[in-house]
């Protein structure tokens, strides 16, 4: 199989690579992104809104880290209600957003070019 070949790289993904090369990094920063991988050059945003579709991923990953916490509130205290268990998930979620944003974009590239590799 060759690198140019669409396939899912776990490693390359956990470790925030390239989806073409899985060896170059997406980010340079915190927040910022590479334009290009520094390793092979493939562009990581295909086109004005790419990262659009990364938001699905977001809320697939951000949801159930949200639900989790709910849940284990409402395990220790069930008289507290929903909306206030909800109001501290949320909170308690928040220092995983820029965790969840940096995956998510990733696997959103990484599923996008496995399932349109052309582009």
């Amino acid at each position: 199989m060759s690198a140019t070949e669409p396939r899912i790289r776990p490693w390359a993904i956990w470790n925030l690579r390239c989806p073409i090369c899985g060896e170059g990094r997406v980010f340079k920063g915190s927040f910022a992104m590479n334009e290009h991988c520094p390793r092979c050059g493939y562009k990581f945003e295909r086109g004005p809104g790419y990262f659009t579709g990364a938001m699905y991923f977001s809320y697939a990953m951000g949801m159930p880290l949200i639900a989790g916490f709910m849940g284990i509130g409402y395990l220790f205290r069930p008289d507290i209600p929903l909306h206030w268990l909800f109001l501290g998930g949320w909170l308690l979620f928040l220092p995983f957003v820029p965790v969840v944003f940096r995956y998510s974009r990733v696997l959103f590239m990484h599923f996008d070019r496995y399932f349109d590799p052309e582009g």
